[in-house]
C-alpha cells in the first residue's frame, strides 16, 4: 500500500511539474519580448515576480501529457518558449511601428538629432519616438491590452495544449506581418509629415524667389515651431491609427494560437 501511495504521489508531482514548466515557458517567452510586460524600465525583481505569479495562475490550465524530464519534454519546453515569444513579438512590432512613425515626424521637423536615452531599448532614440511610445503605452493600458494578452495566453492552453508548436505557415505569417512596421509607421506619421512637406515646399519656393536669404537661420526655427503646432493637431489621430494596428496584431495572435 505504501508503494502504491508513493507512485501516486510521484505521478501527481510529475503532473504539477509539467504544468508549471509549460506555463513558465509560454509566460517567460511572452514577458521576454512583449512590450509593457517585458519592458526594461521595470525592475528585474518585479518582472520575475510577474512571471512567477502568471505561471502559478496558468499552470492548472497546462495538462502534463509529456514527461518533462524526457527529450520530448525538453523539445516541448522550447516550443512553448517560442510560442510565447512569437505572440509577444507580434505586439512589439506594433509599438516599434509607432516609434518609427515618431522618428519620421521628428525628421520632418528637423528634430532628428534630438535623442534621449531609451532604457527599454538599451540605446538612444529620437525624443518624438519616445513621446509616441509613452502615449501608446498609456493607450494600451487604458484599453486593457495587458489583460487581453493574459487572457489570450490562458486561452492558448485550451486551443494549443503542450506538445503542439508553431508550424512553418505561422512563422511565415509573423515575418510577413513585419511589413506593418513600415505601413503602420506611415499611417501614424502621415498627417504630420504631409503638413511639414507643404511647409518645406514653401521654403523651397522662398529660396528660389530670394536666393540671398539664409534659410538655415530663418527656416529652422519656423520649421520647429510649425512642427510643434502640427504635432499638437495630429495627436488626436494617434489612438485611431494605434487601434487599427493592434486589431491586426490581435487577429494574427489569435491565428497563431488557433
Amino acid at each position: 500500500m505504501g508503494g502504491g501511495v508513493a507512485s501516486v504521489d510521484l505521478a501527481q508531482l510529475e503532473n504539477w511539474l509539467g504544468g508549471l514548466l509549460w506555463a513558465l515557458g509560454r509566460v517567460g517567452g511572452l514577458c521576454l519580448i512583449a512590450p509593457v510586460l517585458g519592458s526594461g524600465v521595470i525592475p528585474a525583481r518585479i518582472r520575475v515576480g510577474l512571471v512567477v505569479m502568471l505561471t502559478l495562475v496558468l499552470a492548472p490550465l497546462a495538462p502534463a501529457v509529456i514527461d518533462p524530464l524526457s527529450a520530448a519534454g525538453i523539445a516541448t519546453m522550447v516550443s512553448q518558449i517560442l510560442l510565447g515569444a512569437s505572440v509577444g513579438f507580434v505586439l512589439k512590432l506594433v509599438f516599434e511601428a509607432v516609434a518609427f512613425g515618431g522618428e519620421l515626424v521628428g525628421q520632418g521637423m528637423s528634430l532628428g538629432f534630438a535623442e534621449i536615452v531609451n532604457p527599454a531599448g538599451g540605446g538612444s532614440t529620437p525624443s518624438l519616438s519616445q513621446l509616441y511610445m509613452v502615449l501608446v503605452t498609456l493607450i494600451f493600458l487604458a484599453m486593457n491590452g495587458h489583460l487581453q494578452l493574459v487572457a489570450l495566453l490562458a486561452e492558448s492552453f485550451r486551443t494549443m495544449p503542450p506538445g503542439q508548436g508553431l508550424g512553418p505557415d505561422a512563422l511565415h505569417a509573423i515575418v510577413m506581418f513585419g511589413a506593418h512596421l513600415f505601413g503602420g509607421a506611415v499611417r501614424v506619421a502621415l498627417p504630420a509629415v504631409t503638413s511639414l512637406l507643404v511647409v518645406n515646399i514653401g521654403f523651397a519656393a522662398i529660396s528660389r524667389a530670394a536666393p540671398s536669404m539664409n534659410l538655415f537661420a530663418v527656416g529652422f526655427p519656423i520649421t520647429i515651431t510649425l512642427g510643434m503646432v502640427v504635432l499638437w493637431l495630429s495627436l488626436p489621430s494617434l489612438p485611431g491609427a494605434f487601434e487599427s494596428l493592434t486589431n491586426d496584431a490581435w487577429s494574427l495572435m489569435r491565428d497563431l494560437v488557433r
